[in-house]
């Protein structure tokens, strides 16, 4: 089977940007003290941020570490992982919780409902036919038993949610979740929009542990001819204050992008239609304003290696 263009952890594993999924995988399971994660939401506040490319090269990478993973499409009304896949778009998730008998649980087969993939270790369930009432079909005990019964199979499974601003599937989603993700795009996502996702999701019990942050300019040097991305930046905090959180997030952003226009740019679209992931991640919940004066000395270093890298 062709290997897709969008998965590109699979399709060049060497890449930069592969590496940077690399290091996301590995601020998750560092971020997992109890070890005892197995489901993993990823949602955005609107469509275009990147959340599905996310989810499935995240999924990917996941793979390629031995764990066996299972991909959830759970956008029943606009799922697109079965084109990322290059698989059939059913069955999937919605022909599973409308078809299944709840009291009689055995009589059907969840293999039916899964696809293989061209990932080892990877098996994809597709969002299935459009349901009337998707976000009814999240909160059934078809959902809970659907979940019970795939992490008796796997090592994690990943969820392709909705996008938190349009509908709530994903708010809904996060209550069951082990662990929530928002992906956010560079310039795009606005502060208000985030703001209230990490509300609604904190609102409801949902463990919100990090934001993705996508499609960041990056600079590049050339490396035995190709090019090589700088490090990606990632930062711990026990701070989640929403404005805390914007803040730093702005700062940032605007300080890489200054120190990038002094040097030569490359079009990340070209290799994989986003940008580099930047992480923040979120493990108590604690709120400290020392922390967050350890983030801005994080940035700051982060900063002077960059100029440093300049002057070299």
């Amino acid at each position: 089977m062709k290997t897709r263009k969008e998965l590109i952890a699979q399709r060049d594993p060497k890449s930069p940007i592969s590496e940077v999924f690399r290091t996301l995988r590995t601020n998750i399971q560092f971020m997992d003290t109890s070890k005892k994660m197995k489901t993993l939401l990823l949602t955005s506040t609107f469509p275009g941020e990147g959340k599905s490319w996310v989810s499935s090269n995240l999924a990917v990478t996941f793979a390629q570490a031995g764990k066996k993973v299972i991909l959830i499409d759970a956008d029943m009304r606009k799922g697109r992982q079965y084109t990322i896949f290059g698989v059939s778009p059913r069955p999937g998730l919605s022909n599973y919780l409308s078809e299944i008998d709840i009291e009689r649980p055995e009589e059907t087969d969840i293999s039916m409902y899964l696809q293989k993939t061209e990932v080892e270790n990877l098996l994809l369930m597709p969002a299935g036919n459009v349901p009337p009432n998707p976000s009814e079909l999240l909160v059934s005990p078809q959902m809970t038993k659907l979940l019970e019964d795939l992490k008796q199979v796997c090592d994690l499974i990943v969820i392709d949610g909705t996008p938190c601003e349009l509908v709530t599937d994903s708010v809904i989603l996060s209550r069951v979740a082990d662990a929530t993700v928002i992906v956010t795009a560079h310039k795009e996502t606005k502060k208000d929009n985030l703001e209230r996702v990490i509300k609604n999701i904190q609102n409801v019990g949902g463990k919100l542990v990090g934001v993705v942050i996508n499609k960041m300019p990056v600079s590049a040097k050339k490396y035995n001819e190709k090019y090589y991305y700088h490090s990606t930046s990632t930062h711990n905090t026990n701070n989640f204050n929403t404005k805390n959180i914007a803040n730093e997030l702005k700062k940032e952003t605007q300080n890489i992008t200054k120190i990038n226009n002094q040097k030569s740019k490359i079009d990340i679209e070209k290799e994989s239609d986003l940008g580099r992931p930047l992480i923040f991640n979120n493990e108590d919940r604690k709120s400290t304003l020392d922390k967050t004066n350890d983030i801005l000395n994080q940035i700051n270093s982060y900063l002077d290696k960059e100029k440093d890298d300049l002057n070299k």
